[in-house]
């Protein structure tokens, strides 16, 4: 169905100029009008051209005016680009078009209707922060942090339950009131949506909610906005949630027709819009499900999945051509998310040729594969690719220390995006504030931040009591403290200013002859830092505890690199670290960020760093419904953003909550076909970092063998032939030294890195390390019980 706007003359339709360059599925996402329509988008396949050319096709044949076009995008950056390029393409403005978030254009429709439901239209817009702030007065006046509940836990419950459409009263008819700590949360959540209503205010969430109530609340305020919006086009529609699902259905629902006599538009003269009953073909979505990355956020990967059983008469096309990888890349691509079900089945492909290989390195630590990373892109870079063109992802937030480290040390300019730089986060400055404290009582500054980290009730006031005291005496705010007592600031809040400072006097006593693993150790132990991180319902803060456990084990390798530095050495070390990441250059910086903050970027080269179970899947998801799918969705994603080179790399042994572990490859590395990757240990040099050969770590997992039978000259590369009885255990089967046992100045024999001599020895039993200069290789840290080696 072709709708034509009264007192507008139909036009043909999409001239030859909008459909230039499209592909066949391109061009008849573009023309069709019939029911509702699926676009599923692989990576890569150019939507946001689809999409811009659909938009500006409707308005050029003038099937809608632009004030009659909702067009939702998940950023305003996104939305800009697409206004600008559907303008480009029709040579003229395209005045009154909605093209915006799902936010933006609630706050829109909020501001013109929110007097119907008690709310003025200069209504307030909490931020996360003043929400928060909010719901901690809350539970401080109901004493309900008594019961277990904390801000982060409350905060993020309320915010699930709006975007799931359930608002305090619905949710008081089907709480548990026998449950002291449900019915206490339900107190807190009607007090938090009371003071919104008294201050004028929505939060984030209600933007969405909010609207959708007034949808159903006031059908004839629904039927004027979905007579408005003749066309709505939803990009990265996997990602909505259910509240934003239940929009897109407010807007496209067929309205009653009577209650639009004498209805007005939005500039108050009578509607002259044609009263063709709305239908389904107003409605355009376009995503992939083998996209949906989300689901933390509330995303639900049914409402694409499920879009024909809501939509009966919808159309579905497919977009497969790819115009951003070599085929080998997206060989790969297609074979990982094949293993995942519930999809609608789809296979990448391109003209580009099949390219480079895909390149594979497993080191033997989490230094040793950043040292791999650096080393190629120092080669990428001298062969002409620009840093700006080049992107490290990786799952987790804690896993850029030592990229940063060595890219600092290699002199490669770098940015972390999406995130804060490993030193520059709230946690690891709170702990290194602790150290400094140590070190160096006089310094106020690091004082203040750990005063009341974690909570110890010493506020803004009592703090301001202590300086005073503190500058009528000319003492320092640490004497301050010592002397909580004489302020009369009541037996509690003077407990916890006189404990903090007997912690920071004990601790401090010992610093000169305690190395600085057990310094940070102690001080962690003794202020609870991370047990409060860790007893947090926010799962941001256990990324956070992971995040300090990361800290202490860098605190555990400067002792290893400097047995007799202590505390001071090593503030001086991270300082210099720190304060060494502003390098630049005229070609950019390599962009280091999770793989979900790569989603919609794209890269010349792409390093996909840490694919090891537990991290890539992360050992969280096996708690999850559909977690390890998801994690597949993630790793596919991370493969599609790769241009023309993908670097697959994962560790043997990595540092993890202050301890080296043995890590096992990714189960998804299982599923590329091998003649796709190419194996190698360092760029130029075989012997010159020694990374393990891959079968001789896979090996080691039980259940886990890649395929045997590789081609000739490609895939993943076999063990070298055994040399002695002894190295043969590295490709058949579990290595296990037993009980063998190493002392400083023995000499071992490494499978692949030759003969060495131990220096150093640390841990105790099966977690024993020994670091080891290699005539040839230089020095290693290896883990003795499963290590290659032989003594001599």
């Amino acid at each position: 169905m072709t709708y034509v706007l009264d007192g507008m003359d139909p036009a043909p339709h999409a001239s030859d100029r909008l459909l230039e360059g499209l592909n066949p599925q391109q061009r008849e996402a573009v023309e069709y009008r019939g029911p509702a329509l699926l676009i599923v988008a692989g990576a890569g396949s150019g939507k946001t051209s689809v999409l811009t050319r659909r938009i500006a096709s409707l308005i050029q044949n003038r099937e809608a005016y632009p004030s009659q076009i909702l067009a939702i995008t998940f950023t305003n950056k996104a939305a800009a680009e697409m206004r600008e390029r559907v303008e480009q393409l029709l040579g003229q403005r395209a005045e009154g078009m909605w093209i915006s978030t799902f936010h933006s254009a609630c706050v829109r429709i909020l501001r013109r209707e929110a007097e119907h439901f008690g709310f003025t239209r200069s209504f307030t817009i909490y931020d996360s922060a003043d929400s928060r702030a909010l719901i901690k007065r809350i539970i401080k006046e109901l004493d309900a942090d008594t019961m277990g509940h904390t801000v982060s836990s409350a905060a993020n419950k309320i915010s699930r339950l709006k975007n799931e459409l359930t608002d305090v009263e619905s949710y008081a008819r089907q709480a548990n009131f026998n449950d002291p700590n449900e019915a206490m949360f339900l107190e807190i959540f009607r007090q938090y949506t009371r003071e919104l209503q008294r201050a004028n205010a929505f939060d984030f969430d209600d933007l969405i909610a909010q609207t959708v109530y007034l949808f159903r609340a006031f059908p004839q305020v629904a039927a004027l906005y979905q007579r408005r919006f003749r066309h709505i086009l939803v990009d990265e529609y996997q990602d909505t949630n259910h509240a934003q699902y239940a929009l897109i259905r407010e807007l496209t629902r067929r309205p009653d027709m009577e209650l639009l006599e004498g209805a007005v538009g939005f500039d108050g003269q009578p509607l002259r819009i044609s009263k063709t009953p709305l239908d389904e073909s107003s409605l355009t979505v376009v995503g992939d499900s083998d996209q949906s990355i989300y689901a933390f956020r509330g995303a639900d990967i049914r409402n694409i999945v499920e879009f024909e059983r809501d939509f009966p008469r919808s159309k579905v096309i497919l977009l497969e051509q790819n115009y951003r990888s070599t085929q080998n890349i997206l060989d790969a691509a297609n074979a990982v998310i094949s293993n995942n079900f519930d999809r609608k089945d789809k296979n990448l492909f391109t003209t580009f040729g099949a390219g480079e290989k895909i390149v594979g390195y497993t080191g033997y630590s989490g230094h040793d594969e950043a040292q791999f990373v650096a080393d190629e892109i120092t080669e990428l870079h001298r062969n002409g690719t620009d840093y700006k063109d080049i992107a490290v992802f990786y799952r987790t937030n804690s896993q850029t220390r030592a990229l940063e480290e060595i890219f600092i040390r290699s002199a490669i300019p770098y940015r972390v995006l999406g995130g804060t730089k490993f030193y520059e986060r709230a946690e690891i400055k709170d702990v290194m504030a602790y150290l400094v404290c140590i070190a160096n009582p006089a310094d106020p500054m690091a004082l203040r931040r750990i005063m009341n980290v974690p909570k110890r009730g010493i506020g803004p006031a009592t703090e301001a009591a202590l300086q005073s005291w503190a500058d009528a005496r000319d003492e320092s705010l640490r004497e301050a403290m010592r002397h909580a007592g004489e302020l009369g600031l009541g037996p509690k809040v003077t407990g916890a200013i006189t404990g903090l400072a007997e912690i920071l006097d004990e601790v401090g006593s010992t610093v000169e002859k305690t190395q600085v693993p057990d310094v940070l150790t102690t001080l962690l132990q003794r202020t609870g830092y991370v047990e409060a991180l860790r007893a947090s319902r926010d799962p941001q803060d256990e990324a956070r505890a992971e995040n300090v456990d990361e800290l202490v084990a860098v605190t555990k390798e400067f002792q290893r690199n400097n047995p007799g530095g202590r505390l001071l050495d090593f503030l001086t070390e991270v300082a210099l670290v720190a304060a060494a990441d502003e390098l630049d250059d005229s070609s950019g910086t390599v962009s280091l960020m999770t793989l979900h903050t790569a989603k919609g970027l794209e890269y010349d080269a792409v390093f996909i760093t840490g694919v090891e179970e537990d991290l890539l899947p992360h050992r969280m998801s096996a708690n999850e419904p559909g977690g390890p799918a998801e994690e597949r969705r993630l790793f596919y994603v991370g493969i599609t953003r790769a241009k023309k080179r993908l670097y697959l790399s994962l560790a043997m042994t990595r540092a993890a909550f202050g301890d080296v572990s043995v890590a096992m490859p990714s189960r998804y590395l299982q599923e590329i076909p091998p003649q796709l990757i190419e194996w190698k240990q360092s760029p130029g040099d075989a012997t010159s970092r020694g990374g393990l050969r891959p079968r001789a770590l896979n090996a080691r997992r039980e259940g886990f063998s890649y395929r045997n039978s590789l081609p000739s000259g490609g895939g993943m590369p076999a063990a070298p032939k055994p040399k002695t009885e002894w190295a043969n255990k590295v490709t058949g089967q579990v290595r296990d030294n037993g009980d063998l046992t190493l002392e400083p100045g023995d000499r071992i024999r490494h499978v692949d890195f030759g003969d060495g001599r131990v220096v150093d020895v640390t841990g105790v039993g099966a977690k024993k390390i020994a670091e080891v200069l290699f005539d040839t290789a230089g020095r290693k840290r290896l883990l003795i019980k499963i290590a290659p080696i032989e003594k001599l």
